[in-house]
């Protein structure tokens, strides 16, 4: 075998040694991912009982997770769930915030993650089944970050952004965008809350619940590293939704 052949076949068995290398690492990688997915916050009781719907609200599953149709006609809130938690814990908050008048669409994420169906709110606004005036985005801690990188890409389709427990990582200065911010005084991420004020847009709310946290905006029991409220998860929960009620019903 001559010099120049036996160089080439040393490199391509040192390539295919990498190669089956990093196959072998991707594989154990998905493999720890699928593991720490597999382990999630789960909806209480109260947030099961919710998803039966109240006189003034009615509870019916879509394609992808569950539409809140309360009294109102002309607004609706695609929301997404926070990471690692099963999207029915959201159900109580969200019925309260149909309840007056903010008409929700709550998404199932893959694995309880919103980064991996980012778009997911596209499915629904662009839907010929939903007839609104304004449409907002919106969710809770991760599901809210993960909404606000959709809303900085689709501004012009939007009215604005509602976010619980979370900030934006994307510019959302665009005409005539609109953005609320809610989270609680014990939330034990408070300073990451009040952060990037750069990114919003010109036309900023915030509420700030005295005594809340971050866990309480969904039902699914306390969270590592939170803050401990100081107020019941139902008065939280109230508050947000006058909060988002009326941000969202300042469009009309």
């Amino acid at each position: 075998m001559s010099a120049e052949k036996h160089a080439k076949t040393k490199t391509h068995v040192i390539l295919r040694r990498i190669a089956l290398g990093l196959l072998a690492a991707l594989a154990v990688a998905v493999v720890a991912f699928l593991v720490y997915a597999s382990t999630y916050s789960r909806a209480t009781s109260r947030a099961q009982a919710a998803l039966g719907g109240s006189d003034a609200v009615r509870v019916t599953a879509t394609q992808n997770g569950y539409l809140f149709d309360g009294p109102g006609t002309q607004d609706a809130l695609v929301f997404y769930p926070g990471g690692k938690v099963q999207c029915e814990a959201y159900a109580a908050q969200l019925e309260a915030i149909a309840e007056r008048g903010t008409d929700v669409f709550l998404v199932r994420m893959p694995l309880n993650f919103a980064f991996l169906n980012m778009n997911a709110a596209d499915a629904i606004i662009d839907s010929n089944d939903y007839h609104y005036d304004h449409w907002y985005v919106g969710g809770h801690s991760l599901g809210g970050a993960m909404a606000a990188v959709y809303a900085a890409d689709h501004t012009a389709k939007l009215d604005g952004l509602v976010v619980l427990a979370a900030y934006p990582t994307k510019s959302l200065r665009a005409p005539g965008f609109r953005m609320l911010s809610v989270y609680g005084s014990e939330d034990g991420q408070v300073d990451k809350l009040q952060s990037h004020a750069d990114l919003r847009p010109d036309d900023y709310s915030e509420l700030v619940i005295e005594g809340g946290n971050h866990a309480q905006f969904g039902d699914y029991g306390a969270q590592d590293g939170d803050g401990t409220a100081t107020i019941s998860t139902e008065e939280q929960q109230e508050l947000a939704a006058d909060a988002v009620a009326s941000f969202t019903q300042q469009g009309e």
